[in-house]
């Protein structure tokens, strides 16, 4: 959370003609709440679920940028499913950035706790080794949208020739 996936994933869909998929928002409108809302009534467990769900089936299966949130790659085996689909990227930024962009927030349940700085170190800790195996990374502290957006379209057409060749 806070790497830019949901800015940088508009940006690189607009430079390729491609559509862009939010699965937070398609979350949202399916639900008819907010993520804070699913885990307050619902919890984190069926948030997780729903997620799960629009992997299976919320997005065209191609010409498509999907930005995902941040837990769906660590729920086990999404990351494998997630590159049976397509080419993954995952954004990356230290945890001081990632406390500048998301500080001032309210709408992240993740951070609805006594120590949001803690709860972001916690979960870096616990994500980073599996962001690493799950896809290219790019680190996103200090770039502009556009560079980095830029980086993620070369990601893709070097991927995605591999990945068609495989299919």
């Amino acid at each position: 959370m806070g790497t830019g996936k949901s800015t940088v994933g508009r940006a690189a869909a607009q430079r390729l003609g491609f559509e862009c998929v939010d699965s937070d928002g398609v979350i949202e409108r399916k639900a008819g709440r907010t993520i804070a809302q699913i885990f307050a009534a619902e919890g984190e467990p069926e948030f997780r679920r729903m997620e799960r769900d629009f992997v299976d089936g919320g997005h065209p299966p191609s010409r498509t940028v999907v930005v995902c949130g941040g837990g769906l790659v660590v729920q086990p085996g999404m990351a494998a499913e997630l590159r049976n689909r397509g080419v993954v990227v995952c954004l990356h930024a230290s945890i001081e950035t990632i406390l500048a962009r998301t500080g001032r927030q309210d709408t992240r349940p993740l951070l609805n706790v006594a120590d949001p700085a803690a709860r972001v170190r916690s979960l870096f800790a616990e994500r980073e080794p599996i962001y690493r195996s799950a896809g290219t990374l790019v680190m996103t502290d200090g770039r502009s949208v556009r560079e980095i957006a830029a980086h993620v379209i070369r990601i893709w057409r070097r991927e995605a020739a591999a990945f068609a060749r495989a299919r």
